[in-house]
């Protein structure tokens, strides 16, 4: 398993942190320039408009004479993980991914599970070490670690994509799939700049209430519009949704969720995951395993063929497997981040009944995958 102890050599250096993330930064390309030497970023749904010399919400991208500086040449976090951990369900199964991730976020959850990586120069206990990384060492962790995905995690991917996207071009043509991780605020400027270079997005559908999104600092109809787009453009698409005690966990809301994923495809994977107190948002118990199972079955009633029950490994199988939309046959068995068999023929079909399962299953998809990209 790879981590930044991998990183040998490579010693956090202890300057205040506002200080060492603008030493790390390289002229942006998701940018307009405006009169009086202002910027529009278009990296995410806010658009900030943002004067000389002050930072946009995500508090990592800003104005300097001008122009916008973005994050560039280092992380924070970097780990090699089971792709399901992401969570793919539908990408490579068992197939390890190695998951780097920035410092900043456009939103600030109270329930965040990375708030230290997510929530720097936000919150004042959020932060810590950051590491120099060049791209030539990046690909040499990836040969090292065999890992087959690399995904871009851990704080909000949109608001890093220029440096993403740096890591990402040596996989196009290798059978090596890339990933983002994100809350899905984004824009057609940042979709039609990754096009050529991500092949999976993955967004976390937190609510369905515009209220709730807003406290959350985002907008509802901006993460509809990506989860949309996104499929249309022809990414891999999958959702997930954190269930939430008291603040997106009734049936209603389930349902209404449902309804616009099936709307848009019903091949579109959702897991639905377990809540934990962490972070800010102490105040609530776990999610009741009762529920996440009746969530589960809310989302296949209304026409979603793939449907995941997460954070309670074990519980529920029926709900962690994958099975065959026509037949119904079990063709990935998983338990938690392990899957325990994998029986999706080389041409991603069920081995049973010969229906095709919608994902990128194998290597040779990846490439397929990315000569569509070539062609476009």
């Amino acid at each position: 398993m790879a981590s930044l102890r991998a990183l040998k050599g490579l010693a956090p250096e202890v300057v205040p942190l506002a200080e060492l993330l603008d030493s790390y930064v390289r002229e942006g390309e998701l940018f307009e320039r405006l009169e009086k030497n202002k910027v529009r970023c278009v990296a995410c749904g806010h658009r900030c408009v943002i004067p000389d010399g002050f930072r946009g919400i995500c508090k990592v991208r800003f104005n300097r004479d001008g122009k916008l500086f973005v994050p560039w040449g280092y992380v924070a976090a970097l780990q090699a993980d089971p792709v399901e951990k992401k969570p793919f369900y539908h990408l490579l199964p068992g197939s390890t991914a190695l998951t780097f991730g920035m410092l900043g976020c456009d939103f600030h959850c109270s329930y965040c599970q990375n708030w230290v990586t997510s929530q720097a120069l936000r919150d004042p206990r959020a932060g810590g070490p950051i590491y120099a990384l060049a791209p030539d060492d990046f690909w040499r962790l990836v040969d090292q670690t065999g890992a087959r995905v690399i995904a871009s995690s851990y704080n909000e991917p949109l608001i890093t994509s220029e440096w993403a996207r740096a890591l990402f071009e040596p996989a196009r043509g290798r059978p090596i799939a890339t990933a983002y991780v994100s809350n899905g605020n984004a824009t057609p400027e940042v979709l039609d700049y990754l096009w050529p270079f991500l092949l999976a997005y993955k967004v976390d559908l937190k609510t369905m209430n515009p209220r709730n999104y807003r406290k959350l600092g985002g907008v509802l109809d901006h993460v509809l519009w990506t989860i949309e787009h996104a499929h249309r453009r022809g990414f891999w698409v999958e959702v997930v949704t954190l269930v939430v005690p008291g603040f997106n966990d009734s049936e209603e809301e389930i349902r209404e969720a449902a309804r616009f994923l099936k709307s848009v495809s019903a091949d579109i994977p959702w897991h639905l995951t377990a809540f934990y107190p962490q972070y800010k948002m102490q105040d609530r118990p776990p999610t009741s395993v009762q529920f996440l199972r009746r969530a589960g079955e809310i989302a296949r009633e209304e026409g979603l063929r793939f449907v995941y029950v997460g954070n309670v490994p074990g519980m529920f199988p029926e709900l962690e497997h994958t099975h065959c939309p026509h037949c119904h046959a079990a063709v990935v068995r998983r338990r938690g981040f392990a899957v325990l068999e994998n029986r999706i023929t080389g041409e991603g079909t069920c081995p049973d009944c010969g229906t095709r399962i919608p994902g990128i299953w194998t290597e040779k998809e990846v490439e397929r995958w990315w000569q569509q990209r070539f062609s476009s």
